[in-house]
């Protein structure tokens, strides 16, 4: 999907340019509201890009806010039909993270810390169905066939040909060492992992246990760079019942820093490999006693 199509970044595009104008109207979000008899959620949510807008809801806006050129409503009023189209992962039904996919889809790149797992867009089919199925219990097969297909497909941004995702990965050193699904699929996951390290555009550190506490331990984070947007951010934090996306500049800020200071201790490139070599390893001793 390119750039300019994903509804989601549509949507965060439409949202920024709605709280411009109403900036310089001089009107805040709650006298929008009461104005247009809508709830002040509303109005943040769609400035958030959390909610789609549509037309009608473009329209009443610019007309509040005294917008008078028509080629800015009617490039307003298009995005507004644009956010509301469905991206590829509509079609996989309800998911909990669908609005990290849409921004995941269209990032340029992405810095993820990740503790407890491999980071599912490196994660092999059976490491993805074993993580899946730990981590979910309560899906039925239906449901975790589902979440694998998608995770699946998310992949391909790291294999695009014409724009291959640039990221980079620090894993904490538990994350070798927490047997997901056995020894074998283990073996084939961190073989594949060194793989992919070894790829121009992916970077993977590990942060060993000798390095002790650190600024992570308070769990898994991802700052995202959108195409459209390259100088913001955006910092995506997974959770158990709801995932939280942080776009104030000073907690991109904060978040950059803090991953520049878990990169500075984890193991570089070449040893991480070298690790992750003696971690496959010894599955393999544990095939063969």
């Amino acid at each position: 999907m390119a750039a300019n199509s994903n509804p989601t970044v549509v949507r965060r595009r439409l949202g920024v340019e709605l709280r411009r104008l109403r900036q310089a109207s001089g009107l805040t979000s709650t006298e929008v509201a009461e104005r247009l008899m809508v709830s002040q959620p509303k109005i943040s949510h769609l400035e958030n890009g959390r909610r789609s807008a549509n037309p009608r809801d473009v329209r009443d806006l610019c007309a509040m806010y005294g917008v008078r050129d028509q080629q800015v409503i009617d490039r307003l009023m298009r995005m507004a039909r644009e956010s509301g189209r469905a991206g590829w992962w509509h079609a996989y039904g309800d998911l909990p993270n669908s609005v990290y996919i849409g921004l995941e889809t269209d990032a340029a790149s992405i810095h993820t810390y990740e503790p407890l797992l491999i980071p599912d867009l490196l994660q092999t089919p059976a490491y993805a169905q074993a993580a899946i199925e730990a981590s979910t219990p309560w899906l039925t097969a239906e449901q975790a066939a589902v979440r694998l297909r998608v995770r699946l497909r998310r992949q391909r941004r790291v294999y695009d040909p014409a724009r291959p995702l640039r990221l980079w990965v620090v894993l904490d050193e538990s994350v070798l060492g927490r047997v997901v699904g056995g020894p074998d699929i283990m073996r084939e996951q961190l073989e594949h992992l060194n793989a992919l390290g070894a790829e121009p555009h992916i970077t993977v550190r590990v942060l060993p246990y000798t390095a002790g506490a650190h600024q992570g331990m308070s769990g898994q984070s991802s700052i995202l760079r959108l195409a459209d947007s390259p100088e913001a951010g955006v910092v995506y934090l997974e959770r158990f019942t709801s995932d939280t996306h942080l776009e104030k500049p000073a907690d991109v800020k904060s978040y950059r820093a803090m991953y520049d200071h878990l990169q500075s201790q984890a193991l570089d490139p070449d040893h991480t490999r070298r690790f992750i070599t003696e971690a496959f390893e010894s599955y393999n001793d544990a095939r063969h006693p």
